[in-house]
């Protein structure tokens, strides 16, 4: 491996770890070679290949800065090069669902609060959409119903938020279909719990609505950190649509 590659994952290495966050400015060209041991060709070339991956960013006159993980309003569709880095770290799973333990479950107190008859429909309608759909496969599903909640939250900076992570959000669905939906005493569970959501939330219980969605979310965590320490593999990255049925069942 070329000196500057190591060099370039070292440094994508202190941003995944928190060492350096997004949009903070990374020390000079000088400042890191005197502290990497090597010359300022080397750390130029390392910066440069971070550029060109979109981890990093060159404002002029001002020097280079982490990039930023969530896309401007007018990006919302898109991904960025840094979110898709974290993608693939092994902590990021369990780091996105304690912000979905926290931010859902806020929505759905607010949503129990402020749905519309509108928005109760809606919510219905994708919850019967989940319940009608294969459970090893149903990951899209299940995230629309949960998106269906924290839409009627009707916090605009709640809803961007989490508009802006939904891919990533999605991932975390994904990885829960994958991992707990193939063992049918997890499975129940979930229907149950996605049930207790749905009829809180419907209700305009809010405190009960909170509870279910932060007690799902944590669930889902922790069974998956279970398997873990048991010794089990967790899936983390999505599986292809067309394949993913197949792989499910082959897990009964």
């Amino acid at each position: 491996m070329a000196i500057s590659q190591e060099i370039s994952y070292r440094l994508e290495r202190l941003i995944l770890d928190g060492g350096l966050a997004p949009e903070q400015k990374i020390p000079s060209e000088r400042q890191l070679a005197a502290r990497l041991g090597v010359s300022r060709a080397v750390i130029r070339e390392a910066l440069h290949e971070l550029q060109g991956r979109g981890v990093i960013e060159t404002r002029h006159g001002k020097g280079s800065f982490v990039a930023s993980m969530v896309p401007g309003y007018s990006d919302i569709e898109e991904q960025s090069p840094l979110m898709h880095l974290f993608e693939g770290h092994p902590r990021t799973l369990y780091d996105l669902l304690e912000v979905r333990e926290q931010l859902e479950g806020q929505a759905a107190f607010l949503a129990a609060q402020r749905a519309t008859s509108v928005d109760r429909h809606r919510i219905t309608k994708a919850f019967r959409a989940l319940e009608q759909t294969d459970p090893l496969s149903n990951a899209r599903s299940d995230h629309s119903f949960h998106l269906a909640i924290v839409e009627a939250s009707h916090n605009p900076i709640l809803v961007h938020v989490l508009n802006s992570l939904k891919n990533m959000m999605l991932m975390t669905v994904q990885a829960s279909v994958a991992n707990l939906n193939p063992r049918e005493e997890m499975r129940k569970k979930i229907v149950r719990q996605h049930r207790q959501l749905y009829e809180a939330v419907i209700s305009g219980k809010p405190g009960a609505a909170q509870k279910a969605a932060t007690a799902h979310v944590k669930f889902v965590s922790e069974s998956m950190r279970e398997m873990e320490k048991d010794g089990g593999k967790v899936i983390r990255m999505p599986i292809p649509s067309d394949a993913a049925a197949q792989h499910l069942r082959s897990e009964l």
